[in-house]
């Protein structure tokens, strides 16, 4: 499967993750010309603002030969995710659950609804495949744009980001988030981070996922539909937790397919985010259906 961007659709500066010489190795990405940051995502994220940024621009005389495109996050950082944020995200959850009155009140209360989702160790980038748990029926990718946070909670760029979810476990019981949103391969990110000083919001996001060669769905949204703000998302975030190493948060889903639709091994799925990049995943089924389970 193809991993790059469309000449039309690649970000001009972007930062990644590569393999590189036997080395994993952070990169400044400029046209096709890759160059060493000499800094991890860790270390420049503690950086102030604007000493990130003079890392960032400093980067240069190229030398770095990919030979494969990494998640762009470091093992240790972590992953969060907002939910309901979209109407189109409300009224899924709604169509799923056995009670759907806590998704429409958190789609307009003031507090909005937050969760881990990965430790960086789990995520998967570009080319690899993201989970669907073996004991579930009715799974689905939510596209999303991703915020990459610093440690003081400044937006640093962006990133096409995948929150597998199994929508059969979540109806069930509203308590069983956890189990829906967290399990192997439940996150893609990538292919790679775009500054926030070199693109602008609204995002428009698109989700295409194709099935022996056809495309069985598609959808598209965009940020600008989003109930909350990008900033409103990251100040509720750090309100209660400090992320020293920084963070990246997915910020929910405005493209949920019809209910009879459900995302099965094999199938391939592309995340566009205009402007910062395409990433696209395999799917493989994962975890074990254990006797009697429903």
């Amino acid at each position: 499967m193809s991993t790059e961007n469309t000449a039309s659709a690649r970000p001009r500066t972007a930062i990644a993750r590569v393999e590189a010489g036997g080395e994993i190795v952070w990169a400044v990405r400029r046209g096709d010309e890759y160059s060493p940051l000499g800094l991890t995502l860790t270390e420049l994220l503690r950086l102030p603002a604007p000493d990130a940024r003079s890392a960032v621009e400093r980067a240069s005389g190229g030398g770095i030969v990919p030979t494969r495109v990494l998640a762009p996050v470091d093992p240790q950082q972590e992953v969060w995710a907002a939910g309901v944020t979209y109407l189109r995200s409300r009224d899924g959850r709604i169509e799923e659950a056995s009670d759907g009155t806590p998704y429409d009140k958190v789609y307009a209360a003031e507090r909005p609804e937050l969760f881990f989702k990965a430790t960086g160790a789990r995520v998967i980038g570009p080319g690899g495949n993201v989970g669907v748990r073996a004991d579930s029926p009715w799974n689905v990718p939510e596209p999303e744009l991703g915020l990459v946070l610093d440690a003081h909670g400044g937006l640093f760029g962006y990133v096409p980001g995948d929150d597998a979810s199994s929508r059969s476990i979540e109806g069930e019981n509203l308590l069983y988030l956890p189990q829906a949103k967290v399990y192997t391969a439940a996150c893609g990110l990538g292919p790679e981070i775009v500054p926030a000083w070199e693109v602008a919001a609204p995002f428009a996001i698109g989700l295409e996922i194709s099935r022996g060669g056809e495309t069985v769905f598609s959808g598209s949204a965009s940020t600008d539909q989003m109930a909350r703000t990008l900033d409103d998302l990251a100040d509720w975030l750090f309100r209660g937790l400090d992320f020293p190493d920084g963070v990246i948060l997915l910020t929910g889903t405005g493209v949920v397919p019809d209910a009879d639709f459900t995302l099965l091994p094999g199938d391939e799925v592309g995340v566009d985010i205009a402007g910062v990049g395409r990433l696209v995943n395999g799917v493989s089924l994962v975890g074990a259906q254990k006797e009697g389970a429903r």
